[in-house]
Parts: C-alpha cells; structure tokens; sequence
C-alpha cells in the first residue's frame, strides 16, 4: 500500500514539474527581435539610441595590434550608449586579403572584438557587405550580377552570411543582422552613368566601369533576399536589417521613368516598402537636416519631426519596427546650427517613439571636419544626451 501510494506521489509530482515546466516561457533569444511589429530584447518590448562606430572592425582587420576598439566600447557602454553598427567587413576588395587568404585569422580578429562586446555589454549590429561594389569585383563580375541568384556575386554573398551567422548567433553581443549601407540611393538613377562606383586599381577594383555596373532596384531586391533568406535559415529570430537610407523624394519616378518628379506620399510608402522588403522586419532609414532650404523632404513632410512621425506611422501600420540607422548634423554648419538641428532630431526620435536610432558616427577621424563625435572632442555633447536619452527610455513603458 505505502508503496503504490509513493508511487503514485511521485508520478504526481512528475506530472506537476512537467506542467510547470511548459507553462514557463522559453528562455529569451539573444539579440533585437520583432514581434508582431514591436520591438523586443530579452523578451521585453525596447527602445534604444546607439551609435555608428563604423571603424570598430576595419582598424584591428588593417593591424592586428590596433585593439583601439576596447576602449570605445568601455567608454560607451560606461555612457550608457547600448549598441554599435558597424563595418563587418573590408571596404575595398583589397581589404578583403585575409579573408580570402588566411580565413581562420581574419575570423580570429572578429572574435576577439565580439568577445570585447559581451565583456562591456555593448550590443552589435554588424553590417556584412558595405559598399556596393565590393564583392561584385572581388569575384570579376559586373554590378548587375548583384540581380542574378546564380552569380558568382550572389554565391558569394551567401556564404560570408552564413558563416558570420552561424559563427555569431549564439553570442548575446549581436543584436540583428544587416546587408549593407545605402545601396538602395544608388538605384535607378536617371543619371546613373555619372555615378557609376570608382576605378582603383590599387585596391583591386575592376579596372572599367560600364552600363553593367548601375545598379537597379530589381538586382538590388535579389541581392538583399539572397542575403536575408540566407541569415534567417540560420538565426530564426534576429532583426534583418537592409541598411538603406531614406528613399530619395523621386525614387519612385526615377525607377517609373527615369525622371526627377517629386513622389506622392503614396509613391513614396512603396518605395520605402520595396527598399526593405520581407522578409526584412524593420524599417531601416538614415535621416538627416536638408543640405539646401530648397531641398524637400520625402513623403511631403515639412519638417523633421513630420518626417520621423510619417516614417513611424508607416511603420506601425506595416508591423515593421523602425529603425533609423544613421541620424546626425554636420560641424560644418557651425556650432550653434549643428547643436540646434541635433537637438532637432533626437527630440522627434523620442517625440515619435522610435524604438531603434544610432547617431553618424563614433571614433571616425577621417571624418573631423563634418561629422566625427569622441568623448574628447567638441562634439561630446551629443553622446551624452544620447546617454541621457536612453536612461528616460527605461524609465517609460516603450510605444506599441
């Protein structure tokens, strides 16, 4: 008796552990994810303002004994600044070499640097294919190949994928994945001869460019697909990211006719729709100050902040968070200027909601004239508002 009793306790008390076990959520997947449209890390709905730190990768790729990054990122992180995008890549097809030569170093060196960012809690959104053209030449083809599944180029894009991917996925240091920075401002351009990419043959681009090198929303959209199915066989769950721009104010007519004519709030949604298609789960723009008063904003906005509302309105109706990749103004406006169309834009990023923001750009010296922002220049201002923006969003309940 006692001991059918025991047993039956015991299986009891099974079943009550197994019950217990499955009403207990899953544990959360690392990184940024979207659900149902909302932003979620660690399970939990999130808005965040980080910064481009664009050279993080390519200084240590150049010189193994530059781990310069170390420091930004414990400074960062110490100013509450949570998440970098960065280059995950050589820019040139020179900057290539290593990967191509001596793989196990060249992986060596993205290692550390994820493993720097787990230690300073500092999260990455690692960009694979940031200039257009790159790996185009690095494997002799011309840009439109960029459209053809079967390429050479596209083969290519998906292995690098799939080996970042499936190297990285389980560190909770990456945040989301991206394709590459803007390819989408350099598609279908009425003049598009005059902008075709440079003839370097010092770093080992092709040594001519011809009509097969403008690059065409079409050859774009298969590119980004290659890239994107690739990083979700891989990473269910990880936000994709295209790494476009704001749709120009007549991408829509440029790719219809070839013409310049201003795009309708309509034409403008479907562009952006077209330039981060599924299955992308953001909304990816870079958003700056107008360079002339004569320039017009896209989506018939009039000014900043009617932009950023349009942007994320078209993103909650689309179920696609936004993310504004790069943001920033420029020191050559001066400094009372620069300071106020700064201040301009943070305010409509927190104004509207936007759950993911970084600002142009961290620790880029090539850049001191317009854009370059460090803790020890003049400049600093803008990462510590930043710092002070992301400490009143965890102080809110983030917007659906």
């Amino acid at each position: 008796m006692r001991a059918t009793r025991l047993i039956r306790i015991t299986f009891l008390a099974a079943l009550a552990l197994a019950g217990a076990a499955r009403s207990q959520p899953p544990p959360a997947a690392p990184g940024l994810s979207s659900l149902d449209g909302v932003l979620v890390l660690n399970g939990a709905p999130y808005r965040g303002m980080g910064v481009n730190y664009f050279s993080l990768f390519s200084r240590a790729l150049k010189n193994p004994a530059d781990r310069s990054y170390a420091t930004g990122l414990r400074q960062l992180s110490e100013a509450n600044i949570p998440f970098v995008r960065f280059m995950a890549c050589g820019f040139w097809p020179s900057d290539w070499d290593l990967y191509l030569n001596d793989k196990p170093a060249y992986f060596a060196r993205l290692d550390e640097l994820v493993r720097c960012a787990e230690t300073n809690h500092i999260g990455l959104i690692p960009s694979l294919f940031w200039n257009m053209a790159t790996v185009p030449d690095l494997v002799g083809e011309p840009i439109d190949q960029l459209g053809n599944p079967g390429s050479k180029t596209v083969a290519f894009i998906r292995q690098y994928t799939r080996e970042v991917v499936t190297r990285y996925r389980d560190s909770r240091a990456i945040w989301a994945w991206e394709f590459g920075n803007e390819y989408a401002l350099a598609a279908d351009l009425p003049n598009a001869g005059k902008f075709r990419p440079p003839v370097w043959p010092t770093l080992k681009t092709a040594l001519q460019r011809t009509a097969r090198d403008e690059l065409t929303s079409k050859a774009l959209n298969t590119a980004c697909t290659a890239f994107a199915e690739t990083a979700r066989s891989l990473d269910a769950r990880r936000l994709l990211i295209t790494g476009n721009s704001l749709p120009r104010p007549s991408a829509y007519h440029n790719t219809l006719e070839k013409s310049w004519k201003p795009d309708s709030p309509a034409q403008f949604e479907s562009v952006l729709l077209r330039d981060n298609p599924d299955p992308f789960d953001t909304l990816c723009v870079h958003v700056y100050p107008k360079e002339k008063k004569s320039d017009v904003y896209p989506g018939a906005a009039s000014n900043l902040n009617a932009l950023v509302a349009t942007l994320q309105a078209l993103a909650a109706k689309n179920r696609k968070p936004l993310f504004i990749g790069e943001f920033g103004a420029s020191a050559t406006e001066g400094p009372e200027a620069e300071r106020a169309l700064f201040e301009e834009l943070v305010t409509a990023i927190e104004a509207n909601a936007v759950p993911l923001s970084a600002l142009w750009v961290f620790d880029l010296a090539q850049q001191d004239k317009d854009w370059n922002v460090t803790f020890a220049n003049r400049r600093d201002y803008m990462l510590r508002r930043i710092g002070a923006a992301n400490a009143s969003f965890s102080r809110k309940p983030p917007a659906n």
